[in-house]
C-alpha cells in the first residue's frame, strides 16, 4: 500500500523537522541549522515555507512594502568585470555612457512628476583609475572622482528635487560614507557573496577587483558604525554553494546584530543574457530561490528581505504567495507601472 507523508509526518521523520519546531517556539537558527535547511528536500519544502511564512507574519503581518524610485545610472563605466554583469561597459562600447548634471536634474524632474519618492543613483566602481577617457569626463565635469561627482549629484537632486538620493557606489571609505550620509539617507552595497573561490581565474569575479569580500564586509561595516541605514544582500547562482549564501547571509546577520543598521537585505538571482561572459551559465532554481529566502528569513527574522520582481519571471506570483516577503524593493515609475507589482489576496501594498 503506497503511503502519504503528510507534513506533520515528515517534520516528525526529518533530521530538519526539530530545527523547524526550534523555530516555532522562538528560537534563531544557527549556521549549522541553517545548512541543514537549505539543501532540504522537495517534500520537505513546504514545510521550511510554512515556518518562514510565520516567522514573517509575526514580523509584519500580511503587508509587503515598496519605494517609488526613479532609477539615475549616473555612469556604466566600471573597472571590475565581474562574469554576470549586463550594466558595464568600457569606453566606447555601444551603450557606454557618463550622465550629465542636466541630464540628472532632467531625469530625477521626471521621476517627481510621476510620484517618486527615490533616487537610486547606480554607477560603476570607481573607473577613472583605469580609464582615461573617465578621467577626462570628470575634469570637463570638473570632479576629480567619480565619487566627488556622485556627491554633486545627490546634492543637486536634494536641493532641486523633493527626492531622496539612494546612491549604489561600491567601496567606501569611512571618508566616503560620511561625506555621502551628509547628502542621501541611505545607501546600498551588495555583499553577493563571501566566497573567495570566486575569485579564481575563469569564476565570476576573476577580474573585479572590488568584489573582496573582506572588502564589501568592512564598507558594510564602517556605514553600521556611523549608524547609517543600508542595503545589502546576496546573489545567488554565480558559482557559490548553499552552504557559501548561509554563509553570506550569517555575515550580514552578524553585522545587523551588532549596529542594527541594515534596512533590507536583498535576495537576487542570477539572470543569464547573450552578451554576457557567463551567458551559458544555468540559472538558480525556483526552488533554490524558494529555499534561500526562507532560510535567510530564519536567520533574520526581523529585517526587510527582497526578491526582486523583474529578475523572477515568470515565478514571482508562486514567490509572493509562497514567502509574502517584506518587500518588493524600488518600483521604477519611468521603467514600468506600480500596477506591474502583482498582488496576493489579504496582502497591504504599502509605499
Amino acid at each position: 500500500m503506497a503511503l502519504t507523508l503528510t507534513a506533520a509526518t515528515w517534520t516528525q521523520r526529518s533530521p530538519v523537522g526539530p530545527i523547524l519546531n526550534d523555530v516555532r517556539s522562538g528560537s534563531l537558527i544557527s549556521g549549522q541549522q541553517a545548512c541543514h535547511l537549505i539543501r532540504v528536500s522537495d517534500e520537505g519544502l513546504p514545510t521550511l515555507l510554512d515556518a518562514a511564512l510565520e516567522a514573517k507574519q509575526r514580523f509584519k503581518p500580511d503587508v509587503i512594502t515598496y519605494s517609488r524610485k526613479v532609477f539615475i545610472p549616473l555612469t556604466n563605466l566600471c573597472r571590475d568585470y565581474c562574469g554576470y554583469c549586463i550594466f558595464r561597459r568600457d569606453p566606447g562600447q555601444p551603450g557606454a555612457h557618463t550622465m550629465t548634471p542636466d541630464q540628472v536634474l532632467e531625469v530625477a524632474r521626471a521621476g517627481e512628476k510621476l510620484g517618486c519618492t527615490e533616487a537610486l543613483f547606480s554607477l560603476g566602481d570607481k573607473p577613472e583609475l583605469v580609464f582615461p577617457e573617465m578621467r577626462e569626463t570628470l575634469r570637463r565635469l570638473g570632479y576629480r572622482s567619480t565619487l566627488r561627482y556622485l556627491e554633486a549629484m545627490c546634492e543637486l537632486v536634494l536641493r532641486e528635487t523633493h527626492l531622496l538620493p539612494h546612491p549604489n557606489p561600491g567601496l567606501l571609505s569611512a571618508e566616503w560614507i560620511t561625506r555621502l550620509a551628509a547628502v542621501s539617507p541611505s545607501m546600498g552595497l551588495m555583499l553577493e557573496t563571501t566566497s573567495t573561490s570566486l575569485l579564481e581565474p575563469g569564476a565570476a569575479h576573476d577580474n573585479a577587483p572590488d568584489k573582496l569580500p573582506a572588502r564589501r564586509l568592512r564598507t558594510i561595516e564602517e556605514a553600521g558604525r556611523q549608524n547609517v541605514s543600508f542595503t545589502t544582500g546576496l546573489l545567488i547562482g554565480i558559482g557559490e554553494t548553499p552552504e557559501d549564501r548561509v554563509d553570506t547571509l550569517l555575515a550580514i546577520r552578524d553585522l545587523h546584530h551588532r549596529y542594527g543598521h541594515i534596512q533590507e537585505v536583498i535576495i537576487q538571482n542570477f539572470r543569464t543574457k547573450p552578451d554576457i561572459p557567463m551567458r551559458d551559465w544555468p540559472e538558480p532554481t525556483q526552488g533554490e530561490m524558494l529555499r534561500t529566502i526562507a532560510v535567510a528569513r530564519l536567520l533574520m527574522p526581523d529585517v526587510n528581505l527582497q526578491a526582486p520582481p523583474n529578475l523572477s519571471a515568470p515565478y514571482y506570483d508562486q514567490l509572493l504567495c509562497w514567502t509574502r516577503e517584506s518587500t518588493t524593493g524600488a518600483a521604477s515609475r519611468l521603467s514600468r507601472p506600480i500596477s506591474s507589482i502583482r498582488k496576493s489576496p489579504g496582502l497591504i501594498l504599502k509605499n
